[in-house]
């Protein structure tokens, strides 16, 4: 019984869908590294089309059909990292000039990741992703998809890209130090919501 329990709950559609964009991850970083033409870019850039697609859908079929899992909770914004960082990663390594916001990329997720364990041991969350979170993360996307897109974009035009990234994690960051330690801080107890 307990064993079907469990299975029920670990193989959810959104679960399944998580996990195949973890998957996705390592079969990104060999095409993007090893891309020689614009096939292969855009093959790169299909890879994280799907991906992006798929983590649209994961959640609105967890709500939807109730499928919503304590796993799913934790393996939706893991993937949802790794991809992020991954696609930042290798873009820095052909760009240099996103360096810097791969750096403030890790930190603010270290931030959030430490700020989050310590009100957890508090019995306290944030109840959820800030505005500044969700646009932060729509436009690192768009902005990164579009570098794999066109590889061969002016040296300008990537500085833009990457003062625009900048700007906009540095606007979350920020959003998240005041959600977890500001005056009116964001923070809920996990037993009176």
């Amino acid at each position: 019984m307990f064993i079907n329990d469990w299975k029920k709950d670990v193989f959810t559609i959104p679960n399944i869908l998580s996990m195949f964009r973890l998957v996705l991850i390592p079969i990104y970083i060999v095409i993007y590294l090893n891309a020689k033409d614009l096939y292969d870019y855009f093959l790169a850039a299909a890879i994280l089309a799907v991906s992006c697609l798929t983590d649209m859908i994961d959640g609105k079929i967890a709500r939807h059909f109730n499928m919503i899992s304590t796993l799913g909770k934790i393996l939706d914004p893991i993937a949802d990292k790794a991809t992020q960082f991954t696609l930042t990663l290798c873009l820095s390594i052909k760009y240099p000039v996103l360096r810097f916001v791969l750096v403030l990329f890790v930190v603010k997720e270290l931030f959030q990741g430490i700020a989050g364990l310590i009100n957890l041991r508090k019995g306290k969350m944030l109840p959820g992703a800030l505005i500044a979170g969700k646009v932060c993360t729509t436009i690192l996307f768009i902005s990164l998809i579009l570098l794999v897109l066109m590889p061969n974009l002016s040296v300008p035009v990537i500085n833009t890209i990457a003062l625009i990234d900048t700007a906009f994690l540095t606007w979350s960051f920020i959003s998240y130090i005041f959600a977890y330690f500001g005056r009116n801080t964001k923070v809920r107890d996990l037993e009176n919501p």
